[in-house]
């Protein structure tokens, strides 16, 4: 694959650089990566991958777009209020970049739809805003051998992880089960700081940018948390209990995924 003059002139930042060149570059133009949610974290996560030149991006969202989402939600704008949110972010991708092809899902995912929907994707970012949702995706790229990031935000706070088949724990490693309903506070209930999203959102695109192009090293084993109102970063190293784990141990209980009940949150 040659890269026209306009290419070469748009990722000219990335192709000096020792650890991506043409070589790398080409790795993301024919990446393809799924981005579940396109919110708060989902929007930063996905204007930086198109961007970037990543071939196919898939974004899976069955909402429309809100005002109260516009504080956090940096691909949609005003005028798109009441559109479709895969829509508005197909739209605002391309016309960043329209060597990008962008596929959307209008739907929610669920046990049913989700193995359908990551099959086809080398890289799977969760931008959700729910436990059950996390679950699902967690306990699917586990069974279908996906590389996934992880993430969430709340208030001031963010955390994100990744989990790559065979390094290290999962999702449900760390957390276990999903909290009992109305245990833990909604982004709606309890708010969010806007930029945030953008801070947590970009982390996990270039987590996905790294995987692509196979440098650096991942978030795997690894849970990194920020508190903006700190202006700290930690990185907690992950206990190495995975091969204990219900769905990506050594001896798996867990054989079917799990629709767990949803709790609505308006905070992704």
């Amino acid at each position: 694959m040659a890269f026209t003059n306009e290419q070469m002139e748009r990722y000219s930042r990335h192709i000096i650089l020792q650890e991506v060149g043409v070589k790398g570059q080409k790795k993301l133009m024919n990446g393809k990566v799924l981005i579940i949610g396109a919110g708060g974290l989902g929007a930063p996560a996905a204007m930086y991958l198109a961007a970037a030149g990543v071939g196919t991006i898939g974004i899976v969202d069955a909402d429309e777009v809100d005002l109260s989402n516009l504080q956090r939600q940096i691909i949609h704008g005003t005028a798109d209020v009441g559109k479709a949110k895969v829509k508005s972010a197909k739209e605002t991708m391309n016309a960043m970049n329209p060597d990008v092809t962008v596929n959307t899902y209008r739907e929610f995912v669920t046990s049913e739809n989700i193995m359908d929907l990551i099959k086809d994707y080398d890289f799977i970012i969760d931008g959700t805003d729910n436990f059950p949702a996390k679950f699902l995706i967690n306990d699917a790229c586990v069974m279908a051998k996906k590389p996934f990031s992880h993430a969430g935000i709340i208030r001031f706070k963010g955390q994100l992880m990744t989990y790559v088949p065979g390094e290290g724990p999962c999702y449900r490693c760390v957390f276990k089960n999903p909290p009992p309903k109305d245990a833990v506070p909604t982004c709606k209930q309890a708010g969010v700081i806007g930029a945030m999203g953008g801070v947590i959102g970009s982390l996990q695109a270039m987590e996905a940018i790294k995987y692509l192009i196979g440098v650096g090293d991942l978030l795997t084993g690894k849970l990194l948390t920020f508190d903006a109102l700190k202006m700290e970063f930690h990185t907690i190293k992950l206990p190495d209990n995975h091969k204990t784990c219900a769905i990506c141990g050594d001896h798996p209980t867990i054989h079917k995924l799990i629709d767990y009940e949803q709790v609505e949150c308006d905070g992704k």
